[in-house]
């Protein structure tokens, strides 16, 4: 009988054996990402949940205890998910802030905007000081040439904590990053035929997209952080939609479209399919960035080519 379990053991798999590390994740492009670097040796936890807003999410108990118990949390920063960085504070775990990662290419949110959120924070409450409007634009997973950096920060960060399994990391992040180069190149191809085109979003959650891809993104409904915009911000862009300035607006799934909507009436802008910037509404999983990458060149695609 001793021998007969010895044996079992000995032919179990490697990742059975070891100590893998808990990792926590924010939101589902991080959690695809990282996913995919850590293959079949473990599941990472993802925080935000269907169909949530990632700038303004409640923390559930069993989700606040996954942070406590978390060996590393891999997200994009306090700009993004003040609630994450609040949750932080008495965390142990290790930390990769991707946005603050030396070799991610970060920009600014567009032109003019922080004018109009600096205007609105003049009347914000302090529980609406909690999240950044100006400055560095978080969405930053939006552009793939992040994607494919943070898929080798992954595997270091998770090789520091495991050793042990270190190869298999690097092996997968360097899958991963193969993965999204080819992702890059379809999307960089379909996306060719509307560079022209003006539309405007719900948020200002695609710079890097149209940026990355040299796409018409002039305008956006709300602001950074998907907070309602002020009466001078709702004057500007009707009269930009009447004017005929844009070729679509496109709504978000997690937002109410009413507002935008409403705005359009009496103009020639088309209404397209609501965008998801961060996938809240997508199966979530290893393939989550992509499909969340692909979704937004789609529905762009289907309205601006029309």
């Amino acid at each position: 009988m001793r021998y007969i379990i010895s044996l079992a053991l000995a032919t179990l798999p490697t990742a059975a054996l070891a100590e893998v590390p808990n990792v926590v994740t924010d939101i589902p492009p991080v959690h695809a990402l990282v996913a995919q670097v850590m293959g079949n040796l473990g599941t990472p936890i993802l925080l935000l949940e269907k169909g949530a807003d990632e700038h303004d999410f409640q923390l559930r108990p069993s989700q606040m205890q996954s942070i406590a118990d978390a060996d590393t949390v891999i997200w994009i920063g306090p700009e993004l998910t003040p609630w994450l960085d609040r949750a932080m504070t008495d965390s142990k775990a290790v930390s990769l802030v991707l946005l603050d990662a030396k070799d991610t290419e970060t920009q600014a949110y567009p032109e003019g905007q922080g004018e109009e959120e600096e205007a609105h924070d003049e009347a914000a409450t302090d529980t609406e000081h909690d999240h950044a409007h100006d400055g560095t634009d978080p969405h930053a997973w939006m552009n793939p040439v992040n994607a494919a950096i943070w898929a080798d920060l992954i595997a270091a960060d998770l090789s520091a904590l495991d050793p042990e399994h270190a190869p298999t990391y690097a092996a997968n992040a360097a899958a991963t990053k193969a993965r999204i180069q080819a992702m890059d190149a379809e999307i960089t191809a379909q996306l060719s035929a509307i560079k022209d085109k003006p539309f405007v979003t719900f948020h200002a959650a695609y710079g890097y997209f149209a940026a990355h891809y040299g796409l018409a993104h002039h305008g956006s409904l709300a602001l950074g952080d998907a907070t309602t915009p002020g009466a001078a911000k709702l004057t500007e862009l009707q009269a930009e939609l009447k004017s005929g300035a844009y070729s679509c607006a496109f709504p978000e799934v997690q937002h109410d479209p009413a507002m935008l909507t409403q705005l359009m009436q009496g103009t020639a802008t088309k209404l397209g399919a609501a965008l998801d910037p961060v996938g809240s509404s997508l199966p979530f999983g290893p393939d989550a960035y992509d499909n969340l990458m692909r979704s937004i060149a789609n529905t762009l695609t289907d309205c601006l080519n029309g």
